[in-house]
C-alpha cells in the first residue's frame, strides 16, 4: 500500500441504485489510463486541471470489430499537486447502479490501473503531505458519522483543529528538548547543565495542555462511537414505560405483572448530538423462574458494560431491600436517578434514594412515565451528562490518539519531575524524546508502514 508509483482505481460511491456513480483513479499514469477508456472532444492528457469533460467510456480494444460503448460519462481532471492525493487524479462519473460503474472500472483495470485497496487514496494524501494522520483518520469518521455532532467532530478534525493543537505541543516540547540537549553537549557555552526554570515551566505547560485535551476525550469518544444507557431497577417500577416514553414509541411490553421484561430491549436515539443505545432490562430481584433468572443475568451484564445507568425507583412506595441492593451494584457508575410515578403521592424522598448510592447521582429527576411528566427533564439531564459542557474543536475522540497522548503526558510529567529534582540533563532529554515520539504516533510522524496499513485498512474502498 505504500507504493506510490502505480496507478490505482476504485468505485468511490456506494453500491446500489443512484443517479450517479464515480470511478476514481490516482497515480502517475492516471491520465494515460483514462485516455485508453475515455473518448471525448479531446484527450484528457491535454486537459487543464480542475476541468470537466463530457464523453463516453469504451470497452478495451477487441480483436475484431469496434469497441463497445460502456456508458456516457463526465471526466473530472485534477492535476498534481492540486488534487486529493497530490497526484494526477481522474474521476469518471457514470450512471448509478452496479453495472455501469463496474464495467467502467473493469475497463480501467484492463488499461493498466490497479484495484485500490481500502483507504489507499487517503493514504496517498497522507504520504504526500496533503493531510496529517489525524486529518486522514477524520475522513473515515466523517463517512461513518451517524449524528450531526459526530459529523461536526470529524469535520473539525479534518479542518485541522486537533492538528494545530498538537503542532503547538510538538514545537514547545521540541524547543525544550533542544535547550536541554544543548546544555548537555555544550555546558560551558550555555551556562551549565541545569535545566533552566523557563524550560521546566514550558514542559509543565505542555503537560497541562495534554491534560486539557484528555479531559474532553470521554465526551468526544461518546460523540464518535455512541454510548449505551441502561435502565435498571427492581421489577414493576416502570422501567419499560419510561423506556417507551424516552423513545416516544411503544417499543417495550408493559404490563402490571412483575417480571414481564425478561430480555434486553434496545433502541437507538440521539440525545445532545450523541448516538445513544437505550436498553431496557429485566427487573433486578432474587428468585423467579428460569426465564426470568436468565433475564436478570443479562441485565447485570448490561449494567456492568453501560456508560450511563438510569436507575428507576418507584417513589410512590417505600424503598425496598432490592433498591438498596441495586444501589450497591451502581458503585463507580455514572447514574441518573429517575423517581417514577410522580403522578401518585410521593413516599420515597429524592434525598432518601440518593443516599443509597455510594456517590451522589449526576441528577435526580421526578418523572411520570405514564403521563410524560419530567421525561423531557430526564432527557435534558442525560444530554447534559453526555456533553459535559465541552465543545468539539480540537477534541480527542480516537482511542489510539488518547492512548498515545496519555503516554506523552506521562513522559512530560516524568521529565518535569526529573528537572525539578536536579536529575542529569540526559534523563530529562530521554523523557522529552519519549513524549515527542508518542505525539508523533498521533500525527503519523513516528509510525511504521505496518501500523499505517492497519489504520487505513479500516477505510472503505475508493476513499
Amino acid at each position: 500500500m505504500l507504493d506510490l508509483d502505480d496507478t490505482i482505481a476504485a468505485i468511490a460511491t456506494a453500491a446500489g441504485a443512484a443517479g450517479l456513480a464515480v470511478v476514481r483513479m490516482s497515480g502517475p499514469h492516471a491520465l494515460a489510463v483514462a485516455d485508453a477508456v475515455f473518448v471525448g472532444a479531446s484527450p484528457l492528457a491535454r486537459a487543464a486541471g480542475d476541468t470537466l469533460h463530457h464523453g463516453w467510456a469504451l470497452a478495451p480494444a477487441a480483436p475484431r470489430g469496434a469497441r463497445a460503448r460502456l456508458d456516457e460519462v463526465v471526466a473530472a481532471v485534477f492535476r498534481a499537486p492540486r488534487s486529493y492525493t497530490r497526484q494526477d487524479v481522474v474521476e469518471l462519473s457514470c450512471h448509478g447502479g452496479a453495472v455501469s460503474a463496474g464495467r467502467v472500472l473493469a475497463a480501467l483495470l484492463a488499461a493498466g490501473a490497479r484495484q485500490a485497496r481500502p483507504g489507499e487514496f487517503t493514504l496517498r494524501a497522507f504520504l504526500n503531505g496533503r493531510l496529517d494522520l489525524v486529518q486522514a483518520e477524520a475522513v473515515a469518521d466523517l463517512i461513518r458519522a451517524e449524528t450531526e455532532a459526530a459529523h461536526d467532530l470529524a469535520l473539525a478534525q479534518l479542518r485541522g483543529g486537533l492538528s494545530r493543537r498538537l503542532a503547538a505541543l510538538v514545537e514547545a516540547v521540541s524547543d525544550a528538548l533542544a535547550e536541554v540537549e544543548a546544555r548537555v553537549d555544550f555546558a560551558e557555552d550555555v551556562g551549565g547543565v541545569e535545566v533552566p526554570p523557563r524550560v521546566v515551566a514550558a514542559v509543565a505547560a505542555a503537560e497541562a495542555a495534554l491534560a486539557d485535551l484528555l479531559a474532553g476525550a470521554d465526551y468526544a469518544r461518546a460523540v464518535r462511537e455512541g454510548v449505551t444507557v441502561v435502565l435498571a431497577g427492581r421489577p414493576n417500577v416502570g422501567k419499560s414505560s419510561l423506556f417507551n416514553a424516552l423513545l416516544g414509541a411503544r417499543r417495550a411490553i408493559v404490563t402490571a405483572t412483575p417480571g414481564t421484561t425478561r430480555d434486553l430491549v434496545s433502541e437507538p436515539l440521539e440525545i445532545a448530538g450523541v448516538r445513544v443505545t437505550l436498553t431496557d432490562s429485566a427487573g433486578l430481584r432474587r428468585g423467579g423462574g428460569e426465564a426470568e433468572s436468565e433475564g436478570v443475568r443479562r441485565a447485570r451484564e448490561a449494567l456492568a458494560a453501560a456508560a450511563v445507568v438510569i436507575w428507576v425507583v418507584d417513589a410512590s412506595v417505600p424503598l425496598a431491600p432490592e433498591d438498596r441492593r441495586i444501589a450497591g451494584r451502581l458503585a463507580g457508575r455514572r447514574v441518573l436517578a429517575a423517581l417514577n410515578k410522580s403522578d401518585l403521592p410521593a413516599v420515597a424522598a429524592p434525598g432518601e434514594a440518593a443516599a443509597l448510592l455510594a456517590a451522589p447521582p449526576e441528577a435526580v429527576v421526578a418523572v411520570s412515565a405514564t403521563r410524560g411528566d419530567g421525561v423531557e427533564e430526564l432527557r435534558a439531564a442525560l444530554g447534559a451528562l453526555l456533553s459535559g459542557g465541552r465543545g468539539l474543536a480540537g477534541a480527542v475522540a480516537n482511542r489510539r490518539h488518547a492512548g498515545a497522548l496519555a503516554r506523552a503526558r506521562a513522559a512530560l510529567a516524568r521529565a518535569g519531575a526529573a528537572a525539578r529534582s536536579g536529575a542529569p540533563g540526559e534523563i530529562v532529554a530521554l523523557e522529552l524524546r519519549e513524549g515527542l515520539g508518542a505525539l508523533g504516533e498521533v500525527t503519523g510522524r513516528a509510525l511504521g508502514g505496518d501500523v499505517l496499513e492497519r489504520i487505513f485498512s479500516r477505510f472503505c474502498v475508493g476513499k
